[in-house]
């Protein structure tokens, strides 16, 4: 196996001898210069194959220690759950974990709910839930709310590729690109749709999609949050009730306030991040 290049000290972009790339977890195998031939493939400790290479530079970007902890999260889920994963698991909870940790710290005032509903229909994605906040509380002396466990948990049934249901009424992609649209009229941007952070906007977007189809909606008491942001971003305001309006036409569903805040800090992070001229 040859080493190409570095993600952080303990993981390296890799070609195994079939020339397929994965990415590798081993303790130091992003020290040496690049590339290099990795001789004793007992020091990998984790492999994970078909990622999307626009999720690279992503990974470079979250803390060391928080995707290394999402790798075990995910190795976890590959022996436990009687399915496909979907290969973008690994940084889609990633960002999700070193978001939720970030948002600790900002928005200490959100609350977010403990989901029984979920817990009913999913109890094995529910126990993985369970089972990483007690892993990110014991290795990054982090204690995220409970509500976490049905985030997390969401991310597994997101990651099921044969729950994937091709039979939707309503065309998903479509959807999402007329969103981007919407965006990119409203503040007068172009939104670089091949990069990183336009894909963990979509990542983001298509699970709280498919938490408003599944009438998931969160649904809590975040409302002087939402004044705050409303307040002091009323352009994402504005932008964010109008495509709650166009997702709400296509799914049938009143979209709930909660969902609404959630949408502008994911804008707010999208504009923030953009990088096309």
């Amino acid at each position: 196996m040859k080493a190409i290049k570095k993600i952080n000290n303990n993981v390296a972009i890799c070609v195994d001898d079939n020339n397929k790339e994965l990415i590798a977890f081993g303790k130091g195998i992003g020290f040496p210069s690049m590339p290099y031939q990795i001789t004793d493939l007992g020091s990998i400790s984790m492999t994970f194959y078909r990622m999307d290479k626009s999720y690279y530079k992503l990974l470079e970007e979250i803390p060391e220690e928080v995707f290394e902890v999402s790798a075990l999260i995910v190795k976890r889920a590959q022996n436990t759950l009687d399915c496909r994963l979907n290969p973008n698991l690994l940084p889609g909870l990633a960002d999700h974990i070193n978001f939720a940790l970030i948002r600790l710290k900002k928005f200490k005032k959100m609350k977010m709910l403990f989901s029984y509903d979920v817990e009913q229909l999913y109890p094995a994605e529910t126990e993985l839930g369970r089972y990483a906040v007690n892993l990110i509380q014991k290795k990054l002396l982090v204690k995220l709310p409970e509500s976490e466990i049905t985030n997390i948990a969401m991310h597994f049934v997101n990651a099921e590729e044969e729950n994937i249901n091709d039979s939707s009424k309503w065309d998903v992609e479509l959807l999402i690109d007329g969103i981007t649209n919407e965006i990119e009229k409203w503040f007068g941007v172009s939104i670089d749709r091949k990069g990183f952070n336009y894909n963990r906007f979509v990542m983001h977007l298509r699970y709280s999609l498919k938490r408003i189809e599944e009438k998931k909606q969160f649904e809590d008491d975040n409302g002087k949050l939402f004044e705050i942001m409303k307040e002091e971003s009323p352009e994402i305001y504005e932008c964010s009730l109008n495509i709650s309006s166009i997702i709400g036409d296509k799914l049938q569903e009143q979209i709930t306030q909660d969902e609404i805040l959630y949408l502008m800090i994911h804008i707010s992070r999208i504009l923030k991040n953009n990088t096309a001229n």
